[in-house]
């Protein structure tokens, strides 16, 4: 049973002189765990790439919605039911909610493609085609 156990919770008391600089460094850069899910964003030229890890899930637990240039991802796991639970040495994944949002005032959001596989979400949003101003000549009088 005691191989069910995290490796780095087995010596949790030993003193370790470097770790408040760690966490000094994990603050100061931001480096905390994001609950929820995590994304990657890569820019394609003519559009943006939305890559979102959503594994375990299934398409009709998520949801995604645009309203006032915000896209919203949102997924939502379950309890499983107290009556069919086994009982949990240990637990660790997590139940409920999580939602990221995102500005989407340079994208066509008409344009926007949706994609689910093998726990990856995958949006395709077209950037706005910049419009030029016409071109004119004017006549001095």
């Amino acid at each position: 049973m005691f191989e069910l156990i995290p490796f780095t919770t087995r010596h949790v008391n030993a003193y370790d002189p470097f770790r408040a600089f760690d966490e000094l460094q994990r603050s100061f850069f931001n480096e905390r765990p994001t609950l929820g899910f995590r994304t990657d964003v890569i820019d394609t030229g003519d559009a943006y790439k939305l890559d979102a890890e959503l594994p375990g899930f299934k398409k009709e637990d998520i949801s995604i919605d645009v309203e006032n240039d915000c896209l919203t991802i949102s997924v939502e796991r379950k309890v499983e039911d107290e009556d069919k639970r086994p009982n949990y040495v240990k637990r660790e994944r997590v139940y409920g909610s999580f939602s990221r949002s995102f500005d989407v005032s340079g994208i066509n959001v008409e344009g926007i493609e949706a994609a689910y596989k093998d726990g990856i979400l995958t949006l395709t949003m077209p950037k706005k085609v910049e419009q030029k101003p016409a071109r004119c000549k004017l006549e001095i009088k």
